[in-house]
């Protein structure tokens, strides 16, 4: 029996994502930007998609669009904002914890000649209100805060970060990275206040190779592409047709939010109380962090020897972001745990589709793993 709790890296694509790809690779072949009638057939297929997108969102489908996914929609939310700010001030805010799409878009302005302020969370992984409001000011130009940590699950204090920018009288646009919040709990640009808004296929049972950026209608970026008229001329170049029709198909099969995020509340409280009667288990994740993510370290065994133990039991888990290769975590190194904690650092991360019974044989699992290679190693 295979066990996959890797879903914050990718998750398995769903039938009606899949059904839909294939239907328009065989037969919605034109160009949407031709003239003619296959053309016009797939524009049509682009924008019933960018409408489905838009509706999880509640916003408006011309301030959808849609990228290669998250990370480019990270990079041209950075850069297009910074770049088209930059005569109001050179400061970015930003925390120390975010996506590396965010982080090093952020280290190569800061080597372009902009100031950037990383904001550090606390050992729990959360990060306070407050530490936003001392660092946002009339210099800064734009302030870009993800919804939920990748690796923690760590819900990041998004929502106030609107008032703050009008409290200090800042002309920063905010930015705010989505990515695992989508499709999980409910993510409404407007009510977050933010200007732009990075999603992505691929957290949601669509295809890989499909994202989006929310951009608040009368909110000017800067492209970081050039070459064409699609998308409005922010994200040039013939549109991935297949790719974007599965993410409006995967959109359209989230189901109801808040019963998923119910049922893997359910899953969450097993797996810590399964977890916690293991010795050499520790927890990373904050108590309130998002159901759907749980960090631990299994103290002793290096992340990569239990990845491979576990993997030989047909269990997929992961060590952190999918992104760092296997790199020590820059975000439980911000948050200040010790050496030994993030070496030895596991992610577990639910779908929809996660059952109860595959966190029991994880959790056997990983006890067997902790007794077995320690063993190994006395």
């Amino acid at each position: 029996m295979e066990i996959y709790l890797d879903n914050s890296a990718t998750t398995r694509i769903c039938e009606k994502a899949s059904g839909k790809m294939v239907h328009v690779i065989n037969k919605i072949y034109g160009n949407p930007s031709s003239l003619h009638s296959k053309g016009l057939e797939a524009e049509h297929e682009i924008t019933h998609a960018r409408k489905a997108v838009s509706e999880v969102l509640g916003v408006s489908p011309a301030e959808i669009y849609f990228t290669s996914g998250g990370t480019e929609a990270n990079n041209l939310a950075v850069f297009g904002a910074a770049r088209a700010k930059k005569r109001l001030g050179n400061k970015i805010v930003t925390t120390a914890a975010e996506h590396s799409s965010v982080f090093e878009s952020c280290k190569a302005l800061e080597a372009e000649g902009f100031e950037i302020e990383y904001i550090s969370p606390d050992e729990d992984g959360n990060i306070s209100p407050e530490k936003f409001s001392d660092a946002i000011d009339e210099k800064t130009i734009l302030v870009s805060v993800m919804m939920v940590n990748n690796e923690t699950g760590a819900v990041f204090p998004a929502e106030k970060i609107k008032g703050i920018i009008q409290k200090n009288s800042s002309p920063a646009l905010f930015h705010c990275d989505a990515v695992q919040a989508f499709g999980k709990i409910p993510v409404k640009p407007y009510k977050l206040g933010c200007d732009l808004l990075t999603v992505s296929s691929h957290k949601i049972h669509g295809p890989k190779g499909s994202g989006a950026l929310f951009v608040k209608k009368g909110t000017h970026i800067k492209p970081i592409l050039y070459g064409g008229e699609q998308e409005k001329k922010i994200r040039p170049g013939t549109e991935a047709l297949p790719l974007i029709c599965g993410f409006g198909a995967a959109a359209e099969d989230i189901g109801i939010i808040a019963k998923n995020l119910s049922e893997v509340s359910k899953l969450r409280d097993h797996a810590v109380s399964r977890l916690s009667n293991i010795e050499g288990i520790t927890f990373n994740s904050p108590q309130d962090s998002l159901p759907y993510i749980i960090n631990i370290s299994a103290l002793g065994i290096r992340s990569e020897t239990m990845l491979h133990f576990l993997e030989k039991k047909d269990i997929y888990i992961s060590s952190g972001s999918a992104c760092s290769k296997g790199k020590k975590s820059h975000v439980l190194s911000a948050m200040g745990l010790s050496s030994g904690r993030i070496d030895s650092a596991l992610r577990i991360s639910f779908s929809k589709y996660s059952t109860k019974e595959e966190i029991d044989i994880l959790a056997d699992a990983l006890k067997e793993g902790l007794e077995t290679l320690v063993r190994a190693r006395s």
